[in-house]
């Protein structure tokens, strides 16, 4: 999880910083001064909330998180102020919390779960930091930084994901064919067809500068994992992070994946 805070008081802003490093789901914290700072930052980089205070001299916190909301609608903001006057503004951007200082250790955890508690799978997002990263709670999609990665075979696509599911592990054509085709035979017609489907992927892939992620040799095909930023592989590493983002739903469009969800509802009731 990534929080930003944004305060032009120092002391405020170094106390927000500790307190949010202190939560339980160990969030990568970054703290600005100024709201331009901040703005210049997500440029180039995503966060999941965003903690801003209202009055601030170069930009109101209002007016931030409405650019925010503009270029990260997923981000969930959470207002800290001193002024309570200004909580009807706050709540027509549908903020996700509203904290007077000074900040309250209790009051923050509350308003953090809470944000996290409405964003549901959304919560795993893209970074744009990070160059290839795949999302596998709640529907697949492959991001390329940050941006959705397109197939123009939803086949290729599903190819993908369950490579990403074998976690590394090689497979060969005959038995990635099995699984996407379930009773089709593996005739030389369908061989063809299967083909044509690995070069749509290692073209999709070509295309967005990630070819390196996935290897065919012979009759087997695998990717690989360590360059990919992936959100099961964090949970299976045991990041709280991935952990608190899972919902119970994994590549939710392939029944294939129905056995690995199994698996994951297992392994989080034990860790929770």
């Amino acid at each position: 999880m990534k929080i930003i805070c944004v305060d032009d008081e120092p002391l405020i802003l170094k106390m927000t910083t500790d307190l949010c490093r202190e939560l339980p789901q160990k969030p990568e914290v970054n703290g600005f001064s100024s709201a331009t700072d901040a703005l210049l930052w997500l440029e180039d980089h995503n966060c999941d909330i965003a903690i801003l205070d209202i009055n601030m001299p170069d930009m109101s916190g209002i007016t931030l998180a409405a650019s925010i909301k503009n270029k990260h609608p997923f981000t969930a903001i959470i207002f800290l102020t001193g002024y309570s006057e200004y909580a009807l503004d706050a709540f027509k951007l549908h903020a996700s919390g509203y904290l007077l200082k000074p900040v309250n250790k209790q009051r923050l955890t509350e308003e953090i779960n809470y944000a996290i508690s409405l964003r549901g799978p959304q919560i795993t997002l893209p970074d744009k930091s990070v160059h290839i990263s795949a999302r596998t709670f709640g529907e697949f999609d492959l991001f390329a930084d940050g941006q959705v990665v397109s197939f123009p075979r939803s086949k290729s696509k599903e190819l993908l994901a369950y490579l990403i599911d074998r976690q590394g592990g090689s497979v060969t054509r005959a038995a990635a064919f099995s699984v996407l085709y379930e009773d089709a035979a593996y005739d030389r017609s369908m061989q063809k067809q299967f083909d044509v489907i690995i070069r749509s992927l290692r073209s999709a892939l070509k295309n967005v500068g990630a070819e390196d992620i996935f290897e065919i040799k012979q009759a087997t095909m695998r990717v690989y994992p360590e360059k990919i930023d992936c959100d099961l592989y964090r949970f299976l590493n045991g990041d709280t992070y991935a952990v608190n983002s899972y919902r119970g739903e994994y590549m939710s469009a392939y029944p294939w994946a129905d056995m690995t969800e199994a698996f994951l509802d297992r392994l989080y009731n034990r860790m929770m």
